[in-house]
């Protein structure tokens, strides 16, 4: 039987951190928990803290200052591996990915090494978001194909299974993004490596509690990141 961990990084999400570890919870499957904090001022630990109090099987990894979604997911990663987990599941913490397909991740993970949940693959998948930011979502998938000829169409998604091996394989050292690009780049690294990935189909919704934390210097990181991946795709390093 697979031993799977959930990881959740959070910054400022007090208000919905609560209600995502008991959806996760409420899931009639085996799941470890791990809360990545990124130092968050708004009492988000706090709350993980006292909610560890009464389940085994929920963790809290701190960090010390606000360093990033790739810098938090990379230590969850690391932790994952020391832990011997055999899968990981990636998911944010705002509820803007359903829990209750996490089960449908996991079941095709036995047959692929990375499942994405997927916004585009059939049509678009989207509830909510304002046409600007879902027009720089679709596009920033246009251009990350364009480059680097993954064949990916939803390369910036952030609801993922991915087998531990993978992660080890890849080796969370040599992974340079900070910000979102990280699921750019693991993904990309994965493919590289020739792990089979599969993108299975989910409806997105954008949150309804809390600040995006999307930002110029977030996007800025991606669009200059994608072209250091397209030339290592070129040159093999």
């Amino acid at each position: 039987m697979s031993k799977d961990l959930v990881i959740i990084p959070t910054y400022n999400e007090s208000d919905n951190i609560k209600q995502i570890i008991d959806l996760i919870s409420k899931l009639d499957i085996a799941l470890d928990i791990l809360v990545v904090d990124d130092n968050s001022p708004d009492g988000t630990a706090e709350i993980v803290n006292n909610i560890i109090k009464n389940n085994l099987n929920i963790y809290l990894l701190n960090q010390d200052k606000k360093a990033g979604l790739g810098t938090a997911y990379k230590a969850g990663f690391k932790w994952a591996i020391e832990k011997e987990y055999d899968r990981v599941i990636q998911i944010d913490a705002d509820l803007s990915h359903n829990p209750n397909s996490i089960p449908d991740l996991l079941e095709e993970c036995s047959d692929f090494d990375v499942v994405i949940g997927s916004r585009y693959i059939n049509g678009i998948n989207v509830v909510n978001w304002p046409m600007s930011r879902l027009l720089l979502s679709y596009f920033a998938n246009k251009y990350v194909r364009f480059f680097t000829r993954m064949p990916v169409n939803d390369a910036t998604s952030g609801f993922k299974c991915i087998k531990t091996k993978v992660i080890n394989d890849i080796n969370m050292d040599n992974v340079l993004s900070q910000g979102y690009s990280f699921q750019i780049e693991m993904t990309f690294l994965a493919w590289m490596k020739n792990y089979r990935i599969k993108e299975v189909p989910i409806i997105f919704c954008d949150r309804t509690i809390g600040k995006s934390k999307m930002s110029k210097a977030i996007v800025r990181e991606a669009i200059f990141m994608v072209p250091k991946l397209a030339l290592k795709r070129i040159f093999k390093t």
